[in-house]
This record gives C-alpha cells, structure tokens and sequence, in this order.
C-alpha cells in the first residue's frame, strides 16, 4: 500500500506543471507482481546477460534517456520544464528498481499518457479549423531530422512543432491525391483512433515501456514481454505474420516491413519488400482502407492477419521514397508456407566460358535452415531437413553434369543451428564449423566431428544484408576452411543467442551467448564480408545488427587449428577486377547503381518544403529521374522507350495478370521455424520431397534480366574456372619444359 500511495503522490507531484487535476484522466499505478518482476529483471540482467553490465549510476542515467526517447522520440510532449522535473530519478533508479520501486516510471509514464491524452482531444476538436487556415503557397519547411530539435522551451513552441508536422500530413494526403473534403475526416479518425487506444493504457503497457528501456541498453535483442505480448510468441517474439508471411516492426508512427518471410505469399506476390512502411489497409478486393499511421504494431498485425484464401490489400510507402510519395497498393492473398515451399530448391544455369562455350552451373536456394525436429523424434525415416534436401539437390545437380555449384543464401534469415552445422558438412571432410561463448565466458564448439564423403567441387556463396544468424555461421565457414567464395552483400551482423526467462510477470529474452568462426571472428555485428562486394540493395544504416542501437561489439576469441582445402583467395584480386569490367558494360548493374544512387539522395534529404507548388516540382523531378533511370536500361537492352512511368506499371500489371492466371492454387500447410539453439522447432507436416521432374535450366541473357546478382555469382565461378585451368595448364607447359 505505501509503495502504490508513494506512485500516486509522485504523479500529482509533477502533474502540477502540467496544469492538469488529479481529475482529468485515471493514473495508471503499478502492481505488487510487477514490483517483484522489476527485482528479478535486474537479477537475470546483471548474472545473466551476456555483456556482464551492472545497473549503476551510469546506466540509471542512460536508461532515463532512453525511457523518455522510447515515449517522446519525436519530442512533441515534453518540454525542456518537463525534463528538468525528471532529472532527479537520474541516478535514482539504480538504487529503487532492484527493491521493486517504480515510483520513477510510472510517474514519468503518468505525465507522458496526460499530455498525449490532452494533446489528441485537443487536436480532434481543432483540426478541421486548423487545416481550413493553412495556407501552402509560403514558405515553411518541416524538420525530418528529429536529433537535431531540442526540448521545446514553452508550450507554444510545442504547438508550432504540431502545426508543422499536422500541415506536412495534410500535404502528404493532397499530393496523393486526397479529396480535400475528405483529408480532414481521415485525420480526425487516425487521431480519434489513437485517442481511443490511448485510453485502453495500463499498468502492463507502462511496465513494459520502462522494462524495455533498461534491456535496451543491454543489447537490442533482449527485451521484456508483459504477458499480452507473450501470449503470442509468434507474432510477439518473432513479429512473424501467418496471413501474409512478413516480419513487422515499429518506426516512428508507421509499421515498417522488416523482412519477408522467404516463400510465403508477400515473398510470391512480389512487390512487399523490406523497410517499406505499410500506412493503410484494406480488406478482400473492395474493402475500404483503414488508416494506421501512429498504430500500435500488434494492432496492425490483427487487421492483416486473416483466414487462408482472404485477401488483404496493403498501401505502403516505399523504402526508398519520401512521406509525400505516391502510395503504392499491394493486393495480397493471405496464405500459410508449406515447408516444402521453404525447402531448398535447384535450377541449372547455362553461363558463357568464352570461345563460344558454356558452362553448366547449378544452383541451390536455401530460403531457411529448417528442421522437422518432430518427425525426426518420433523417427521418420524421411523426415525433411536443410541438409538432407540439399544432399539430395547436390546428386540431382552432379548427375546433370553441372561444373560448380552456387549457394544461394541471400534473405535466409537464419533457423536452426545444427543444419547451419550439418550443411557445412557437405561441403568439407570434416572439423569444427562454430564456436559459442556463453555469459559465463566458457567457450564450445560444434561441427562435422567424423570424416565422411563431401562435395569437392567449385564453390560460390551469395549473401546479402539480409543474411544472418545461421547463414552467416555456414557462410563464415566456407570462407575459413577456403572451401569457395563469398560473394555479394555484407550479411546482417546477428552472431547473438537469446534464451526466454519466465518472470513472475511476463518473461524476459535475455543474449545468454555469442557465435564465434572457427578464425576467431565474430560475426556478430560486423558480419560476413564477402571476398568479392555486390552493390547493396539494402541501407547498411537501416538494416542490420550495426543499425541498432546499443548491439553488441565484434571481437575475437582464440581460433580453432583448421585445414583450408584451396588458395581460391590468391585468384580474388583477379576475379575482382573480371567482375568490376563485365558489370560496368552490364545495363542490369547500372540500373541497380542509378537506383542506388537516387536512394543516397533522398537519405540526405532531412527536412521537406511545405510548399505544394515546390513539393510537386520535386516529385516530378524524381520521377523525371526514374525515367531517365528506366529507358537508360532498356535502350541498352535495346527495347524501346517509355514516355512515361504509366506505361511501366501497365506492363507490370500486365506480367502480373500473367503470371496469376498461370499459378496453381497453393494447399495449406505450416512453415516450420527453428531457433538458433537448434531446440525449438514448430509441429508441422513433412511435407512431399522436393518435386524435380522439371528442372529449369535458365540462359545467362534469361538469368540476367531475372536476377543480376545471381547471374554475376555464376559468372564469377566460372571466371575462377577459367583462371584455374590457365594456371593448372602454365605449370603443365613449365614442368614439360
């Protein structure tokens, strides 16, 4: 009772500043349970964390910070007074949460959840007034670059902040083409909307901001989870969507599209792709749109999720374009992933060797590292695995007489750590593939420990950003033994272990471990860097363990004595430069750089005008450049030009239809996921062997319009091919001399 009683004394303490009665909204006070889990969060933290950090003074300090960046990032609630007030739970907190006292969190919550409460009913009474006045022919400009803003001074510095972003999203609606009778009702109703669940807070959503706010500081993959979000592992712990196959996260006041799941339907529909930020949704083909900028995220992922065979239409923001972007609709039919989708699948390529020859190289795409752990229990024979699957594809593609082999592991976020182990195996004779060190700094490894058969042929790896966790362990791997080439996007950087702690309250996901390579490297962080450097499609700033705050640093433990089975390393200066002649007459790749190009500009961009007329000359100049962009590429393939992007999304719509009247209908089934620890496979179904009765042999002119990338990987072996057998015949000639 006094611990409640102290809470509630605090809170009308700093309520005073605020002008606001005790009266005007319910104060949100903390539990017995949440005091005991408060003691036992800093207890894992502190024994069990993989960093070995304490909460002191200085992280009490940090974790103030963070708490009031993770409720006012945006700086459009509190005011410099505000903060002022909070600086004396500064180095406060250390000493109060290990006993269990929360005074200072939901003190500061209490006064965050009156501010935002008074400043959405102020704002839904005003609106319709506020953009009647606006007036976009002067000269204003909206900062983008929220690190540059201090606290405001005064209120009406606040409301001057609210003015400017309330006439950006005006603007933003009038260049997508909103009626302007309708753009006030559709900010009525978003603010509405947030008022509503700003209501609905309570003492577990309080809890869990202010947890979150100290496991941040930890590493950016440990986290609380109150017990709404844990009663959803999928959704809640892994942010995975059923209905669409789509891994979601907040930013800002949009849900931004993290990953996508390899071979579920937004993967299949194709046009979802990650750090796109998804403002609105519909339901079946006409359903009118829901707007959900500002949502809470498991809000959004309910409105998306639906049964298998409804569809839900999407508009987004693409990840490349700014807030007044046109929206882009995406219709996709919700669906879940048949492990055998998610299977490893093979295809030939037929890739020029010079003098008129070719060269067959197979190739072999590794979506998820996968296991059916309970089929393996109960003992199926057949049960389906990465590495059995791609044994099998290894045969198939030998039999078929291709020369080398490329792996592709680009997007395959990781799964389970005994395939990651398992597959290396094919591919050397045997040896260590891992180390992991535990909190406890006690260092174990795993790999092939008996010497069997293995793929002895030329070898090419193709990662990009999105390739983390187990893919980088078996990527590392290949690199260490010198078993083939690396090739493409710098990986993720996740070489991070997380196990669940049950708590009193909720439970906690704590990075109890780290990978190592069997070189010592980490790849936590850093990554896998590739032998030879693809342009990136993905901003290194956006995505990626360096892209989050507070990530755990790359370092090196003791490497594990291992054989390197070749010196393909010596032929990469060579390969290197083979590729960077090939790629700059390849239109594909100058498209991709322009396109890159345009994305750094629009990176740079940090505050937007708020004139319509100079807005619009903007956009028309963007998409002026991507037209240019557009027919550069295809008058060097030598079709003719477009007069204007129109045409481009007609003939994309038009493949579209194409492809959807060619499509049989998918049967359900259940995507089978592993955490990294190999130990926590979903139930599911087998699923069939992989189908190769029509195996696909693609030319190198068919594979370069399909996938540059790829194509370049496969060029890139048979270069090393080449060079190969020049320096196998150059010692031949010099030993017959």
């Amino acid at each position: 009772m006094r611990k409640a009683f102290l809470n509630t004394a605090a809170t009308l303490t700093l309520l005073t500043g605020l002008g606001l009665s005790a009266s005007s909204f319910a104060l949100i006070e903390y539990s017995k349970s949440q005091q005991e889990t408060a003691s036992e969060l800093i207890e894992q933290l502190e024994e069990r964390h993989y960093a070995k950090l304490k909460y002191d003074d200085a992280m009490s300090s940090a974790h103030l910070d963070n708490y009031l960046n993770n409720l006012d990032g945006g700086k459009m609630f509190f005011t410099a007074a505000d903060i002022a007030d909070f600086e004396t739970f500064r180095t406060q907190m250390d000493d109060d949460l290990p006993q269990g006292r929360l005074d200072a969190g939901f003190s500061i919550f209490n006064r965050f959840h009156g501010l935002l409460t008074t400043r959405l009913e102020n704002l839904v009474e005003s609106l319709p007034t506020m953009i009647e006045a606006m007036d976009f022919e002067i000269d204003e400009r909206y900062e983008l670059d929220v690190d540059k803003l201090a606290w405001a001074e005064t209120q009406a510095e606040l409301d001057e902040r609210w003015r400017l972003q309330i006439k950006n999203q005006v603007l933003n609606l009038r260049l997508a083409d909103k009626p302007q009778d309708e753009i006030s009702e559709t900010l009525v109703k978003r603010y509405k909307n947030q008022l509503s669940r700003v209501t609905q807070y309570n003492a577990q959503d309080a809890f869990q901001i202010y947890a979150n706010a100290l496991t941040e500081l930890y590493d950016p993959h440990t986290n609380y989870f109150s017990p709404r979000r844990s009663e959803n592992f999928n959704i809640n712990m892994r942010l995975s969507l059923e209905g669409i196959g789509a891994v979601l996260s907040p930013e800002d006041e949009y849900t931004r599209v993290a990953r996508i799941v390899p071979a579920g339907p937004a993967d299949k529909q194709g046009e979802l792709k990650p750090s796109d930020r998804i403002v609105a949704v519909g339901q079946d083909e006409e359903g009118p749109f829901e707007d959900v900028i500002g949502w809470r995220l498991d809000e959004v992922v309910e409105l998306i999720r639906g049964p298998k065979g409804s569809t839900v239409r999407l508009q987004v923001l693409p990840a490349k374009a700014g807030t007044d972007a046109e929206r882009k609709t995406i219709k996709i039919v919700r669906n879940k992933v048949k492990l055998e989708e998610q299977s490893a699948q093979k295809r030939v390529m037929e890739l020029p060797k010079g003098n008129g020859e070719t060269i067959r190289v197979g190739v072999i795409d590794i979506p998820t590292f996968y296991i059916d752990f309970e089929a393996m229990r109960r003992g199926d024979e057949n049960y389906k695995s990465t590495t059995r699957d791609v044994k099998k594809l290894i045969e198939e593609l030998e039999e078929e007489n291709v020369e080398g082999l490329v792996i592709d592991l680009r997007r395959n976020g990781g799964g389970s750590l005994q395939e990651a182990n398992d597959l290396t195996g094919l591919f050397i004779e045997y040896g260590p593939t891992v180390q992991i060190r535990h909190s406890s700094r006690r260092v174990w490894r795993d790999g092939k420990r008996l010497r069997s058969t293995y793929y002895d042929g030329p070898l090419v790896v193709l990662i990009n950003r999105l390739s983390a966790s187990a893919s980088e362990i078996f990527a590392g791997a290949i690199q260490d033994y010198d078993r083939g080439l690396i090739v493409g996007d710098r990986s993720y950087g996740k070489g991070t272990v997380q196990t669940m702690v049950p708590l009193t309250e909720g439970q906690l996901k704590i990075t109890e471990s780290k990978f190592y390579r069997i070189s010592g490297d980490s790849t936590q962080h850093r990554g896998v860097v590739p032998d030879i450097t693809f342009p990136s499609l993905y901003d290194p700033e956006e995505i990626g363990e360096s892209a989050l705050d507070n990530a755990l640093d790359w370092d090196q433990i003791n490497p594990v004595r291992h054989r390197r089975y070749s010196n393909i390393d010596s032929l990469v200066p060579q390969l290197t430069e083979i590729y960077r002649t090939r790629s700059s007459n390849n239109p594909e790749f100058l498209y991709l750089q322009d396109q890159l190009a345009v994305a750094e500009q629009n990176r740079a961009i940090t505050s937007v005008s708020l004139n319509e007329s100079v807005r619009r000359e903007e956009r028309k100049a963007r998409q002026e450049r991507s037209l240019e962009i557009e027919n550069r590429r295809r008058m060097a393939r030598g079709e003719e030009p477009l007069a204007s992007l129109d045409e481009l999304d007609e003939e994309n719509e038009a493949m579209d239809a194409d492809e959807d009247s060619s499509e049989d209908a998918v049967d359900d089934g259940v995507h089978l996921a592993s955490s990294d620890n190999g130990d926590n496979g979903d139930n599911g179904d087998n699923g069939d062997d992989t189908d190769d009765s029509s195996d696909e042999i693609v030319s190198a002119e068919e594979l370069a319009e399909e996938d540059v990338l790829l194509s370049e990987a496969g060029s890139i072996l048979v270069d090393a091919l080449v060079l190969q057998e020049r320096a196998y015949a150059l010692t031949a000639t010099k030993q017959e001399d």
